[in-house]
């Protein structure tokens, strides 16, 4: 893990993020401890608060949660719950705004279709 204080974006918030990351493609499965807030604290240099904070965060979303006296576990369900959050972001973030766009433009949904599926071939290359 690692922050940046040159980025807008706050070091608690970039640290739910990076934790969050680290759940959904598997570093932390379901149902094992997560690294220590004083661990975290350590590795990055930051206040433990900050990274309380950041941890308070994945809490509130119950994608992680705290064992009395053991630390911070991932919940069961907790990588679904983050694809779910994910995919209603990348709809609002993307496919809302290429729409909008599209619209702007006269385009068609079988248009936006031949140049995703243009996309998807290029990738393949």
């Amino acid at each position: 893990m690692n922050v940046s204080s040159s980025t807008e974006k706050p070091i608690f918030i970039q640290i739910a993020e990076q934790l969050e990351d680290k759940i959904f493609t598997g570093v932390f499965p379901e149902e094992t401890q997560i690294p220590s807030m004083n661990e975290i604290s350590a590795q990055l240099t930051v206040n433990p608060h900050t990274v309380l904070k950041g941890m308070n965060i994945l809490t509130d979303e119950q994608i992680i949660y705290k064992k009395r006296g053991l630390g911070m576990f991932v919940s069961s369900g907790a990588v679904e719950k983050i694809r779910r959050k994910r995919q209603s972001r990348f709809y609002k973030q993307y496919v809302a705004a290429l729409i909008e766009e599209a619209k702007k433009l006269k385009m068609t949904k079988e248009d936006i279709v031949l140049l995703i599926e243009r996309g998807y071939r290029n990738e393949s290359d």
